[in-house]
């Protein structure tokens, strides 16, 4: 990785400082190393799952992208948190040609009480959604499920719960199929015409949506709060197809969705974690869990780079103000805002984080860890995608992305390409795409239908 330079005047405390903060470098020894092992715990979670890697590859059993003959209505629900949203696509020849959207909250009592009374709201919701319409007696109409929940994956329209996350804890859900849930549910308020064709996630949803506007897409990558990729991969190299089930005959390729958030959460890069990552680590709602993600997503980085300044003020002697002291007083916003303060010397700006601050000496090397923090998150993205380039061997590649990380941060997209660009000799683009846990959910149940008639 390239490093910024430490702009203090005093040569002594500069090297002070530079030593100090060394363990944060990814070299080349170390970005090799990690290339080699991201690599082998992918083989790993093909073979084995979680039983034999900290990456789950999760099969979203999506063999084939959008065809250019998709044509018709199709519905997507897309629950991740308090609020969700229907949706409609009107699809000509595989094109988006109308997109039309509902927004609808679930109350806390439903977050927390019984499961099926859950899903039987969210089958009104969609029963509401229809009627107001005048889709009740059009032909049954495909919905793709965007649920972003921990869950498995034993079919591209079979997915049980692992576990609740967010505000969510219903009782009676756990373990079971949610797409067969919906369906009941949605035949049990008297909707009629549509079913429940496909479950997905939001990364998995970033890829197909990358994929209509750009045919080259393979894969899809979710910077933000926290973080996720998914990609393309030879069907015959998943030898583990979900439980009881195989690769099904003449599938050539198949989404994959490592689930890169917990890569490291068996130790195998410890290698790169430093005493300051492990602080924030043993600090965190989930000690020992995404790793990977803990090292420099949108929840994470503005504290890491808190938690690393006070272990340099206090190793060079040197004040800490007491409002940097509290947990999460520094934002991933105030890393982005410092950063763009850096890159515009003739605009500069009184950032408040800097009124605290007792001297020139501590600005700079503030503004160091958050430039030095941020260029170790452009490696550790960066040799993941180029991993999946270099596996995919594709003429072109399009990276849908999307997440506020990417889109905030004034300097990360760049170094990611620049990163990814000395780890690959494969032709790429990133695409920001947005919207792919909408728009991708009703893309693949589009798909879904096209392979059900196959």
């Amino acid at each position: 990785m390239d490093l910024p330079d430490l702009c203090l005047k005093e040569e002594a405390l500069k090297a002070k400082v530079v030593t100090i903060l060394s363990p944060l470098v990814i070299d080349k020894d170390k970005c090799d190393m990690l290339v080699n092992v991201f690599e082998s715990e992918l083989d790993k979670g093909l073979e084995f799952g979680l039983a034999g890697s900290s990456l789950q590859m999760e099969n979203t059993f999506i063999p084939e992208l959008l065809d250019g003959s998709e044509n018709g209505n199709f519905l997507a629900l897309d629950l991740g948190g308090t609020n969700f949203r229907v949706i409609l696509l009107e699809l000509e020849n595989g094109k988006i040609k109308k997109e039309t959207i509902d927004y609808y909250s679930v109350e806390e009592s439903l977050r927390l009480g019984p499961g099926v009374d859950l899903f039987r709201f969210l089958a009104e919701c969609i029963k509401d959604f229809i009627e107001k319409r005048s889709l009740s007696t059009i032909g049954k109409m495909p919905l793709g499920f965007t649920f972003s929940f921990p869950m498995t994956q034993t079919a591209l329209d079979v997915g049980h719960l692992v576990n609740w996350t967010k505000s969510f804890n219903c009782p009676g859900v756990i373990g079971e199929d949610v797409v067969g849930m919906l369906n009941v549910a949605l035949d049990s308020v008297g909707v009629e015409n549509v079913s429940v064709v496909a479950i997905l996630n939001d990364t998995t949803g970033t890829l197909v949506a990358g994929a209509h506007d750009s045919p080259d897409c393979a894969i899809g990558l979710i910077l933000g709060t926290g973080t996720n990729a998914s990609y393309i991969e030879q069907a015959d190299r998943v030898i583990r197809w979900g439980k009881e089930t195989t690769g099904e005959e003449g599938v050539k390729q198949v989404v994959m969705d490592p689930e890169t958030g917990a890569f490291g959460d068996n130790g195998c890069i410890d290698f790169i974690k430093t005493k300051w990552d492990r602080q924030l680590d043993m600090a965190s709602l989930l000690p020992g869990s995404f790793t990977y993600e803990k090292y420099f997503a949108g929840k994470y980085l503005g504290e890491l780079v808190r938690l690393v300044f006070i272990g340099v003020m206090e190793q060079i002697n040197q004040p800490t103000p007491e409002s940097m002291k509290l947990v999460d007083s520094i934002s991933t916003k105030d890393v982005s805002d410092i950063i763009a303060d850096l890159d515009n010397p003739s605009k500069k700006t009184d950032l408040l984080i800097y009124r605290d601050l007792p001297s020139e000496t501590s600005q700079a090397i503030l503004q160091h860890i958050c430039l030095l923090l941020s260029e170790r998150a452009a490696v550790l993205v960066a040799l993941t995608i180029a991993t999946f380039l270099n596996r995919m061997a594709r003429p072109h590649t399009v990276i849908a992305v999307t997440g506020s990380l990417y889109k905030l941060h004034p300097t990360l997209a760049s170094r990611l390409e620049e990163h990814t660009r000395r780890l690959t000799r494969h032709s790429f683009t990133f695409q920001l795409c947005d919207d792919g846990s909408g728009k991708g959910a009703g893309l693949v149940a589009a798909i879904g239908q096209r392979l059900s008639r196959a």
